[in-house]
């Protein structure tokens, strides 16, 4: 099995060769997709994020759930315990700024801040997936860490877990380590995986 660098390597280079409008298309079909889940009537406060790096782009999907009259958080790099994130209201107006990766984050403000067991849904990014729910990021730990202390596959759901990513980013298996975080339901646009 190729180590968890190497596999980085690989899925990134996979999904940067996607063309511009086979990522449109595939944003488009998660949208489509996500919009459709079982559980998604039930989720009010959701958290996603800005796309990088030849992630799946997540504007229609943001656009969508506005449409559907959901309150949308984004991650913050959080000020005061470094490694772990935070997560703000995001409106269309929503002053931003550039975090110190270079990703688009929300401007700091503390009366829109919502703390993780208030959220509904976390939708995480990832590099890599495999169908039993297990999940490799960028490696950087940040959402491993934020969400350590949530159980992901809790019967009282709060908040759920699910990871978003192109189809080309499952593989048979990946290696795991002690601290990843499985995730219960893994959306593409193609399929979505819900763990029992």
């Amino acid at each position: 099995m190729p180590s968890r660098h190497e596999l980085r390597q690989l899925i990134r280079q996979r999904r940067n060769q996607l063309s511009i409008e086979q990522q449109q298309q595939a944003a488009q079909q998660l949208a489509d997709r996500f919009s459709h889940l079982p559980f998604l009537p039930d989720c009010q406060h959701i958290a996603l994020y800005l796309s990088n790096d030849g992630e799946l782009d997540t504007w229609p999907l943001i656009h969508a759930l506005w449409q559907l009259g959901k309150q949308l958080y984004l991650p913050l790099l959080h000020p005061f315990t470094p490694g772990h994130l935070i997560f703000q209201h995001f409106q269309a107006n929503t002053p931003m700024r550039v975090n110190r990766f270079g990703i688009p984050e929300p401007d700091w403000s503390c009366p829109d801040l919502r703390p993780v067991p208030q959220l509904d849904l976390i939708c995480t990014p990832l590099v890599a997936f495999d169908t039993d729910g297990n999940r490799l990021g960028m490696g950087g730990g940040f959402y491993d860490r934020t969400l350590a202390h949530y159980p992901a596959r809790s019967s009282d759901g709060q908040p759920k877990l699910i990871g978003l990513a192109h189809s080309c980013q499952q593989v048979d298996a990946l290696p795991i380590e002690p601290w990843d975080v499985p995730l219960p339901a893994i959306c593409t646009p193609d399929a979505t995986f819900l763990q029992e």
